[in-house]
């Protein structure tokens, strides 16, 4: 792999995260909740799951996806389910965010842990993320090279990206959080459960021969 060939791929990269999917709406809405420090634990979570993404297509279990009516299944609902989870949780949300002073303090109730596991387990099972990259990220790779280290420098290189940009996004929602205030903020969160729900929908009908 020649430095041009990633540095192609970080643009492809750079612009698939940039539009606002399910880990980058939680920075946002984890930003605003609990300040970009607290956040910090839902970007992790979603740093791990690249790894775990593009390890998975290194061993081709993109492609028992894309040959698999049952385990394809499986995961869509599994992944719909969860993102129906959280939008309905941000829609019943009575405006959990924080005025500026208690921002970076995290609101009552804050659990690292649950931060962490709510943006990697949005990645991990979304059957969508596995297809995609499926069908990326062989086309970056040298088959005439090892194969490992090529695999392992796109993961790096991607994980980079997508850390940068949530850490965006969170920042871009603790801003809010000290711009707006009372019902303002409650329509963020809605804002953010809505499109986790409509996310949530279009995977529920997405299908395999759309790849």
């Amino acid at each position: 792999m020649t430095l041009a060939t990633l540095l192609v791929f970080s643009l492809v990269a750079l612009i698939a995260i940039i539009t606002p999917g399910p880990t980058v709406l939680l920075a946002l809405a984890n930003g605003s909740r609990h300040g970009v420090r607290r956040a910090l634990p839902g970007m992790l979570g979603a740093v791990l799951s690249d790894f775990v993404l593009v390890g998975a297509v290194a061993l081709g279990l993109g492609t028992l996806l894309a040959a698999s009516e049952l385990w394809f299944s499986v995961v869509k609902w599994v992944g719909a389910a969860y993102l129906a989870w959280l939008g309905l949780r941000m829609l019943r949300s009575q405006g959990g965010s924080l005025p500026a002073p208690l921002a970076d303090a995290g609101a009552p109730g804050y659990s690292a842990r649950s931060v962490f596991l709510k943006s990697f387990l949005v990645a991990v099972t979304n059957p969508k993320g596995y297809l995609f990259c499926s069908a990326l990220l062989p086309q970056f790779i040298d088959p005439a090279a090892a194969q490992a280290p090529q695999y392992l420098a796109i993961a790096l290189v991607f994980a980079l990206i997508d850390f940068l940009v949530m850490l965006a996004y969170a920042f871009a929602g603790s801003r809010a959080a000290r711009l707006l205030r009372g019902r303002a903020m409650l329509w963020l969160d809605r804002l953010c459960g809505g499109m986790l729900l409509t996310l949530a929908g279009s995977l529920a009908f997405y299908r395999r021969t759309a790849n």
